[in-house]
């Protein structure tokens, strides 16, 4: 009997115990389906939060907090710059400073106060800093500003009040200054305490560019960044390092050294790994988001397993089902069993083709269950981001997907209800192998 026989035996039996055979695919389809929509959650949620990380900072980017030296923490100066600078696999390292004071910034007739940063723009070019509109600095009194900027801006000849701004805190769009900013004159004004007095000294900065949406929509970006000469100059007028304000009370305290923020950029995410260990072992204080990453990966391999286990669960349960099938099958082949027996079938021919049967059973309940999966996943994406978003009012972010279900999903859900088939038809068709010829012939076991 070749395999085409075989075949066609199993074919042509199973036709004959229709309702039986349905009832057994669909309890295997449940539990196909089951698994793999309980495993895609854990999938969904995986790749939607590794989407969120990629998407709002750069993987290539290590931060830099320092270093720890004898015990002690060191902040990074233009000579640990030059060594990072220098390590292979490092294609930038960027450096800002935070001007110690809030200045006043008037364009036209708006006014408003934000974070004020100097940051080496060479760096920042060669790291991809990006614009949404105009160019970088060029000169020493060019500057460029934060996407959400002129957000800030109040107009001075109006009075402030609460209504002007919104429930976020932030000022209504009917009092935002509403006109072009690229190649605008703005004044920059920076105060010292003198002798108890409050003196005051404005620079005029144009604005060329205004650097790119945050990725996360409520992030805000309000920063205006200068550069060194800039910096100098107000340094200049404070007589203190970064523009720090002096009080009567401030008296011996030591000025700040080094960067307050460095980051370093890889050519490629592989080499990210690399150049921490590197960083770490010399003491460096680094974090990255591709450490963010494999700690993350670790979690959801740990939780997808679980999911994947639970769900394997359902199939064991419905592997019950194909058990009483197969054995009914073989109590009512009997005669069929005698027969082929009689005519010289080898028992293991037998045996294969009552595993063929309960392994075909599986395939079409994979099959199902995996298309009915597919059909569920389209429906949670379609309808639960809406309910979450209408019952907690907080808006998810886009493209976020609650279940996903990769093609290795779909493998090893195949691949354990094929091996949870086979094993439940392993003693049936064993138990058919042995039957008797003459008392299968007389339709007894």
């Amino acid at each position: 009997m070749n395999m085409k026989d075989r075949w066609r035996f199993v074919r042509r039996n199973m036709k004959r115990s229709k309702s039986r055979i349905f009832m057994t695919v669909l309890a295997t389809a449940m539990g196909v389906t089951f698994l793999i929509v309980l495993a895609s959650v854990g999938f969904g949620l995986h790749k939607s939060l590794a989407k969120d990380i990629l998407e709002s900072r750069s993987v290539t980017q290590l931060q830099i907090g320092g270093m720890e030296v004898d015990g002690k923490y060191q902040p990074i100066t233009d000579k640990e710059i030059e060594e990072l600078e220098k390590k292979d696999g490092m294609k930038a390292v960027t450096r800002r400073i935070n001007l110690q004071q809030t200045p006043l910034f008037q364009l036209d007739q708006y006014e408003g106060s934000v974070q004020t940063v100097m940051a080496h723009f060479p760096s920042e070019i060669d790291a991809g800093l990006e614009l949404s509109e105009g160019r970088l600095p060029e000169k020493e009194n060019e500057i460029i500003v934060g996407h959400d900027f002129v957000k800030t801006l109040v107009s001075s000849e109006q009075q402030e009040t609460e209504d002007m701004y919104g429930e976020d805190g932030m000022l209504k769009k009917e009092f935002q200054y509403d006109g072009e900013v690229i190649g605008k004159e703005l004044k920059m004004t920076v105060m010292q305490t003198v002798d108890g007095e409050q003196k005051e000294h404005t620079i005029p900065l144009i604005i060329t560019g205004i650097t790119e949406k945050p990725a996360r929509d409520w992030m805000m970006d309000q920063t205006v960044f200068i550069s060194d000469s800039i910096l100098k100059e107000v340094e200049a007028f404070t007589k203190t390092a970064r523009g720090m304000i002096t009080q009567p009370d401030m008296q011996g305290i030591e000025e700040p050294e080094g960067y307050d923020e460095v980051r370093g950029y890889a050519h490629n995410m592989e080499e990210v790994s690399d150049i921490s260990e590197q960083l770490k072992d010399q003491g460096y204080l680094v974090y990255s988001a591709a450490d963010e990453l494999k700690s993350m990966d670790v979690v959801f391999t740990i939780a997808k397993a679980g999911l994947i286990f639970i769900g394997t669960i359902a199939i064991i349960i419905a592997s019950i089902g194909i058990y009483n099938t197969m054995t009914m099958a073989v109590t009512e082949r009997t005669p069929d069993i005698g027969i082929m027996k009689a005519l010289g079938a080898h028992p293991k021919k037998i045996k294969q083709i009552f595993l063929l049967e309960s392994g075909y059973i599986g395939i079409l309940g994979a099959v199902v269950g995996i298309a009915v999966a597919y059909l569920i996943s389209f429906l949670v994406n379609l309808f639960l981001p809406v309910i979450v978003e209408n019952a907690f009012d907080e808006q998810l972010p886009e493209g976020f997907q609650f279940s996903a279900i990769p093609w290795s999903l779909i493998a090893i859900s195949v691949a354990i209800c094929l091996l949870v088939t086979i094993v439940s038809g392993l003693k049936p068709a064993k138990r058919a192998t042995k039957i008797d010829v003459l008392k299968a012939m007389r339709r007894e076991i």
